[in-house]
């Protein structure tokens, strides 16, 4: 019989945002598959869960892949975390998700953290439609990829690092605009939670005088509808009784 595999959400910051089911679960499977095994042994010290830890992150995945399906076909029963958050969400987990859904394995994933759902609710921008990037790539498809997004109505969300983020907005305030409304979430659920909400040049001017540190996620306005000249039908009607 087979067995099956918990994708457990960890917590961004807060330690008191893990769930009592999502400890009982780690608790209770035979392997926890982590993306940093020391980063995630703290966290479960701190719960007092003792279950095996086995490394699976984004440079091991491909290979691990078939070996922890086959372990799952045997009867294992095992949960995936990532350092924080969703795993899948810009995290390793599709993969693994993705197979053990062709071989008929079952998969369930539990509800919990994940950075860019209180980032985008907390912005102020419009959140019943959204658009979520991620990362951007850092190079190569980059500059095509924010053309591509220059006119997107939808609000975006991107995850990027504090080193990166001054130029990132600079980017983004050359391709979609200076005065496009944006947000700058940073450190989500931690002592040091800020949110920066602005233009994207007056969120450049910031950062430029303040570096910036921890986790980071953008939240930036989608292109608004274009302006449309109102027609005065009387004033029209008016003005071509009086060239009569």
């Amino acid at each position: 019989m087979a067995g099956k595999l918990y994708i457990v959400p960890t917590p961004v910051g807060n330690l008191d945002d893990m769930t009592p089911r999502a400890i009982e679960v780690l608790k209770g499977v035979d392997t926890v598959l982590a993306e940093d095994t020391r980063t995630s042994g703290v966290l479960l010290k701190h719960f007092g869960i003792a279950t095996p830890m086995r490394s699976h992150h984004k440079f091991n995945e491909h290979e691990a892949v078939t070996a922890v399906v086959e372990q799952l076909q045997g009867g294992a029963v095992m949960a995936l975390i990532s350092d924080a958050g969703t795993p899948g969400i810009s995290d390793p987990g599709f993969l693994l998700s993705r197979e053990c859904r062709r071989q008929g394995i079952e998969v369930e994933t539990l509800p919990g953290a994940t950075a860019f759902v209180p980032a985008l609710v907390n912005s102020g921008l419009p959140c019943d439609r959204f658009i979520f990037e991620g990362f951007l790539p850092q190079k190569k498809g980059r500059a095509s990829r924010l053309e591509e997004l220059k006119t997107q109505s939808l609000t975006m969300v991107f995850y990027e690092s504090p080193v990166r983020l001054l130029k990132t907005l600079q980017q983004f305030a050359d391709v979609f605009g200076g005065d496009r409304e944006a947000s700058v979430v940073r450190e989500i659920s931690k002592l040091h939670n800020t949110t920066h909400n602005g233009t994207l040049s007056e969120l450049v001017d910031y950062f430029t005088a303040t570096a910036p540190r921890g986790e980071i996620v953008i939240v930036v306005a989608g292109c608004p509808p274009a302006t449309s000249v109102k027609v005065d039908k009387y004033a029209e009607f008016k003005q071509k009784k009086a060239k009569v």
